[in-house]
């Protein structure tokens, strides 16, 4: 009889806790800045017509393309790498570099070209990085990159990237 109790108090006690805890995220999760007025502004229509279905998913949707995956992620060229929604220049190649992560990695943005905010989606803080001139999501900021540097890594989905070459011979 004891055992029983224990077994359902135990039960009890679990289902409430992960109850708790699927609250708490959910209100983190809507805990981001309040929402920041940006120079280009459509709608998600617009966007959807402009966009592939992968790059409206990325800078829209605020998803993550597959590790390795991405066109950019071992991509050398000399030039800078803009926004795949808005054309703004976001990164100049050489502060790009190869972290192992997956995706491309720079260990700094343009100045002013990035906006940060804060999501939760996967249950604990990241620091997010989106366009500052249209609001799309490019990824992540991370502080494991090159302590010679700025010892940050911004962790960027290749869709969410254009790239120019600075090479006149391309």
């Amino acid at each position: 009889m004891i055992k029983n109790f224990r077994r359902k108090l135990f039960r009890s006690s679990f289902l409430a806790l992960s109850i708790m805890l699927a609250s708490c995220n959910a209100k983190a999760q809507k805990a981001k800045t309040a929402p920041k007025e940006f120079a280009v502004q459509k709608t998600e229509a617009e966007w959807k017509k402009i966009l592939s279905p992968l790059a409206y998913h990325v800078l829209r949707k605020e998803g993550t393309e597959g590790a390795f995956t991405g066109k950019y992620y071992k991509h050398y060229k000399n030039g800078t790498y803009h926004c795949g929604a808005c054309d703004a220049a976001l990164y100049q190649s050489q502060h790009k570099y190869d972290s192992g992560s997956g995706w491309p990695s720079f260990d700094q943005a343009i100045s002013n070209a990035i906006h940060y905010d804060v999501d939760y989606k996967i249950g604990h803080r990241r620091v997010e990085l989106e366009c500052a001139r249209c609001g799309s999501h490019l990824g992540h900021v991370f502080e494991d990159g090159p302590q010679e540097t700025t010892g940050k890594r911004h962790c960027i989905n290749s869709a969410a990237l254009n790239f120019k070459s600075s090479d006149k011979s391309q």
